[in-house]
């Protein structure tokens, strides 16, 4: 049995199974950012003694958001939550669990997911995003997690728009669109949107399929928006790795094929036309099982090359 862990700026996954498609349990708690880091080991620590008082565990897989040095398991920083630079997660976690822990970037374990069980199964190299409170990315090749050197990863939400320091993430992840959305209905309060976002005060984008389906112009130009600053770097993610397939995972690939549509369209004029036509982009299969399921994954290769 492995342990797959997922700790995000704003939920934490623990789950076990034999393998990433076989998830026999899964505790999944809310992330409190006020907590801190310290809040959240506090969360592990009270939920991993009925997981391994029901489970032999033979390895642990953790997917973290944010750099990481996946050799050492020690955590570079978390740009959503206090207190995690510098911090030694596998040697904090290895006691606890009394089992091998290996350490990676979460998207680095969500790409490892689809690659090997979910949307982009059978396909050679593999890059998938996630679009959730911040925005990551990550490359599978040969059924392995790409990795640069340490701390550096593939590390798609900090790709540049321009020369004045505009990031993907600071243009196209859940918590931003959730404020276009905010800022929008306030400035035509009678819209269809407006009134389905009404008095929300986060996650606004879980109404943009009903608007979208509902014909609203708001919903469209900001789906349009979003998913021509994807293409644009996308483009540059094309031209220098060539995946074989694109996977669009995270809380905003929940807005489903529109958004999938339009990045898949607008993709083909930020690539030159020698690499014409565009690899094909998909939304991601596992959803909410994408990070946990690799993490289990990449655990059960860390177990793979332990002596028998």
């Amino acid at each position: 049995m492995y342990l797959g862990i997922e700790i995000g700026g704003t939920k934490l996954q623990i789950v076990a199974g034999e393998t990433a498609i076989t998830l026999r349990e899964r505790c999944r708690l809310t992330v409190d950012p006020a907590a801190g880091a310290a809040g959240i080991r506090r969360q592990i620590e009270q939920a991993l003694p009925a997981l391994l008082a029901r489970y032999p565990v033979r390895a642990v897989g953790v997917g973290f958001g944010g750099p990481v040095d996946w050799r050492s398991g020690r955590i570079a920083r978390s740009h959503q939550i206090a207190g995690w630079s510098g911090f030694d997660l596998t040697g904090w976690l290895q006691p606890l669990v009394r089992a091998p822990v290996v350490v990676d970037n979460d998207a680095n374990l969500a790409a490892l997911g689809e690659a090997t069980h979910g949307a982009a199964a059978g396909f050679n190299p593999t890059f998938y995003f996630n679009l959730g409170s911040g925005v990551g990315g990550g490359l599978v090749v040969d059924g392995n997690i790409y990795h640069g050197l340490p701390p550096g990863e593939i590390e798609f939400g900090h790709l540049r728009l321009d020369r004045a320091g505009t990031t993907v993430e600071s243009r196209c992840s859940g918590w931003v669109v959730d404020k276009k959305l905010r800022d929008l209905t306030a400035r035509t309060p009678d819209s269809q949107l407006a009134r389905l976002v009404g008095n929300s005060t986060g996650g606004e984008a879980r109404h943009l399929p009903a608007a979208l389906a509902a014909g609203d112009p708001d919903a469209q130009s900001i789906v349009t928006e979003t998913a021509e600053d994807l293409a644009f770097a996308l483009g540059h993610v094309v031209q220098l790795l060539h995946p074989a397939l694109i996977v669009l995972g995270g809380g905003l690939a929940q807005v489903g094929e529109p958004l999938r549509a339009a990045i898949a369209r607008a993709l083909p004029r930020y690539i030159m036309e020698a690499f014409l036509p565009a690899p094909p982009v998909c939304l991601a299969k596992l959803g909410e099982d994408a990070v946990p399921a690799g993490a289990v994954e990449r655990a059960r290769q860390l177990a793979a090359k332990l002596p028998a």
